[in-house]
């Protein structure tokens, strides 16, 4: 995966809005646009636990980047029990929109994005490169797969551009990796707050997309 190129994707998608796309449903039917839109107070509380979950997940995985790279145990196994913890509150999040099924299954999805990520922590700590190429493939593949999932379950989310934001946001968690064990605090304070904002604009795409799909359930 080319880090340049995906930071300079992050870049572009950043200047625009979440790209829309004809609605269709999971059998290629044709949706028609909500004709009472969802209760814009409804939404704005929606976008604010939204948010509060990714950026917790980004909070929650750099604590474990943190212990394993100095060497605490015990603060890696309490920081990865929140890291779980965060992943099933998002998928709580999905199930009350789209049912259980799909919340175990999301949550199964995000357990593979986390052990991608771990893996290429592991790999980075142990200084080896074949275990940091091969966790970046499966970061990649686990970033298709969730994009595949999430735009099949909701008409309103492009997978194009869904996949995209996946794959800058994994390649934002390798950068801080590289720069935690680097000990480069002032290259990771921008790439953590580069982080932040990215994942705070996933969320917003997926409330935005939540609220045109199920305006009465918000």
């Amino acid at each position: 995966m080319n880090r340049t190129i995906i930071f300079l994707s992050a870049s572009l998608l950043a200047l625009a809005p979440f790209a829309p796309a004809p609605a269709h449903d999971m059998n290629g039917t044709m949706v028609a646009a909500a004709a009472t839109p969802a209760d814009p107070a409804k939404v704005a509380a929606l976008r604010t636990a939204l948010e509060g979950l990714w950026v917790g997940h980004i909070d929650a995985v750099r604590k474990v980047d943190v212990a394993e790279i100095a060497g605490d145990a015990a603060g890696t196994k309490s920081a990865e029990a929140e890291v779980v913890a965060n992943a099933h509150a998002i998928a709580d999040a999905v199930a009350g929109f789209y049912g259980k099924a799909a919340g175990d299954k999301l949550f199964t999805l995000l357990a593979g994005h986390y052990g991608a990520i771990k893996a290429y922590l592991d790999a980075t700590v142990a200084k080896n490169t074949a275990g940091e190429s091969k966790a970046t493939s499966d970061l990649t593949s686990n970033a298709d797969a969730i994009a595949t999932f999430l735009s099949s379950a909701n008409p309103y989310l492009p997978k194009a551009t869904l996949s995209q934001m996946l794959l800058v946001h994994g390649s934002q968690h390798i950068e801080q990796i590289q720069e935690l064990a680097a000990k480069n605090s002032a290259a990771e304070s921008k790439t953590a707050a580069a982080m932040k904002t990215h994942i705070i604009a996933l969320a917003d795409a997926l409330t935005d997309a939540i609220a045109k799909q199920f305006p009465n359930k918000v």
